[in-house]
């Protein structure tokens, strides 16, 4: 089975961090965010992949290109203008061929067993399987309406009143039916593909109760980052594995200062922090520089900028 990765969006919720970098390699714990994804699809025996990629597309494709990745397979879907979930996948029909495909958002950090996933959908015999999670979060996140084993609604806009505690994880299996419902251009999958599947009663759903981390925000890009220790335990193995090293919290190549406090923080590459430094709760990305006296609370730092994706004014200050 083939595997499609969402990977061509602006990443707009991410700004600052996306103007200069793009969203699918942002790095969780110095890794880039989509290499979890590639980690998880080898582990699961996937390994042929296409990309669509739009924003920072050359980017993308070089760091690919010269990262070792062995036994996988990367095909790039070039949009020249975004098309988006939707016509980002339609796109792709020639690539995917005439077999069911498993579809994956880069911008999530999770340890869910495609392998499983797959298995459910093709025992259930339906044209689409979405992987749900549940969440005491789902009202605020959009919860997903379910009934007898099918989807039937998502944040009740179809007006069935269903309410749950599951929310879509970005993650789903789909006959190469869905491309019937599908719109060339930009369109989003879920008012195409989604709603035409579960109008015919086909679309159903594997429920996930493992890891499940959204980046997709600077608060939850930083809270991803900040649940180190769970993420490492889980998802560790699987990233060693494809990758040779492991997420980490401190880089070994950042340069620190021996007078610098660091609590729960993530220290990337290259990353020089100078004297008397106090770092908490925060998140420096690859090749940033922190100047002596700095104090960092609760702040995503990256090269070019500095900001708090809580209140502003009591989580960061800099002296």
């Amino acid at each position: 089975m083939k595997a499609f990765v969402l990977a061509a969006g602006f990443g707009t919720r991410l700004r600052p961090l996306t103007d200069h970098l793009p969203k699918p390699l942002v790095p969780v714990l110095n890794i880039p965010g989509l290499f979890y994804t590639f980690a998880l699809l080898k582990e699961a025996g996937i390994t042929e992949i296409i990309c669509n990629i739009h924003h920072h597309a050359d980017d993308i494709r070089h760091h690919i290109e010269t990262t070792s990745l062995p036994d996988l397979k990367i095909t790039f879907s070039v949009e020249p203008e975004i098309l988006g979930t939707g016509g980002g996948l339609k796109h792709c029909e020639p690539l995917l061929g005439d077999e069911d495909f498993l579809l994956v958002n880069s911008d999530i950090i999770t340890n869910i067993d495609f392998r499983e996933l797959i298995t459910t959908h093709l025992r259930s015999g339906l044209l689409g399987t979405l992987c749900l999670h549940p969440t005491p979060e789902a009202a605020s996140i959009g919860t997903v309406g379910v009934k007898e084993g099918l989807v039937c609604d998502f944040a009740n806009r179809r007006g069935t009143g269903l309410i749950s505690s599951f929310i879509y994880t970005g993650s789903a299996v789909f006959s190469p039916e869905i491309f019937r419902h599908l719109k060339s251009g930009f369109s989003g999958i879920v008012e195409t593909g989604f709603n035409r599947l579960l109008e015919r009663r086909q679309l159903g759903y594997y429920e996930h109760k493992g890891l499940w981390h959204d980046i997709g925000t600077l608060a939850s890009y930083r809270n991803a980052n900040l649940a180190a220790e769970e993420i490492i335990r889980l998802t560790g193995t699987t990233v060693q594995a494809a990758l040779g090293k492991p997420p980490h919290m401190i880089s070994p190549e950042a340069l620190i200062h021996p007078s610098a406090e660091i609590e729960g923080s993530v220290v990337g590459a290259s990353c020089r922090i100078g004297a008397n430094c106090r770092i908490k709760g925060s998140v420096l990305l690859p090749g940033t520089a922190v100047p002596d006296g700095t104090v960092l609370t609760s702040a995503v730092m990256d090269p070019w900028s500095c900001t708090a994706p809580e209140d502003r004014e009591k989580s960061m200050g800099v002296q």
